[in-house]
């Protein structure tokens, strides 16, 4: 079987209800994905958690130009991850958005706290199968998902565990067909190929 890795994508406090940018009904992905990490973790694959980890002044923030209000700064509680998602101690966290001039989307922006990229962890473990829930669909999931493919991973988006912004609506929609369009399959827990409970 392909080695395989769970991608969690920004679960930030910021990003949930009573956050600085809270996506609609964001921290409801909070349960699936702790089914789906449970199941990671008993077949001993890979857990990744990417979160955006902004500085303080960015041309990300509109008070900088960009497009979004001021979210997900360093050390800050709004940049924690939601208190109920529970990642093991073996998860690897991926931060992003942390030069100015960078808005970064893609998990595959990031490093790690070694300074690795996510490609090159990916690599590392021989990944073949990318897992990709979280926040927010139409944004950093897409982005995520869509970098994956580009780079020749399969990639299987979680839909029972994402949410997101629609800024317009059904900009989540379209995110998800351009997502599909391009290679990914769309699964819910039920249809993992793997995992002990197969439920």
């Amino acid at each position: 079987m392909p080695k395989k890795a769970l991608i969690i994508v920004d679960v930030q406090n910021d990003f949930c209800p009573g956050g600085a940018l809270p996506v609609p009904d964001g921290d409801k992905v909070v349960a699936p994905l702790n089914r789906y990490t449970a199941e990671f973790a008993q077949s001993d694959s890979l857990v990744i958690a990417s979160r955006d980890w902004h500085p303080p002044e960015t041309k990300h923030f509109k008070s900088c130009g960009g497009l979004w209000p001021v979210h997900c700064v360093q050390n800050t509680a709004g940049g924690q991850f939601h208190a109920d998602l529970r990642l093991p101690d073996s998860a690897v966290i991926i931060s992003k958005g942390m030069e100015p001039d960078q808005d970064s989307y893609s998990a595959f922006q990031g490093r790690d706290e070694q300074g690795r990229s996510l490609r090159r962890i990916l690599q590392e473990n021989r990944v073949e199968d990318l897992y990709i829930g979280g926040l927010a669909t139409d944004y950093c999931v897409k982005a995520s998902c869509l970098d994956a493919l580009h780079n020749d991973w399969q990639v299987f988006l979680l839909t029972d565990a994402i949410r997101g912004v629609d800024i317009h609506p059904g900009d989540s929609d379209k995110a998800m067909e351009e997502m599909r369009k391009a290679g990914a399959q769309l699964i819910t827990l039920t249809q993992l190929p793997f995992g002990k409970n197969q439920i």
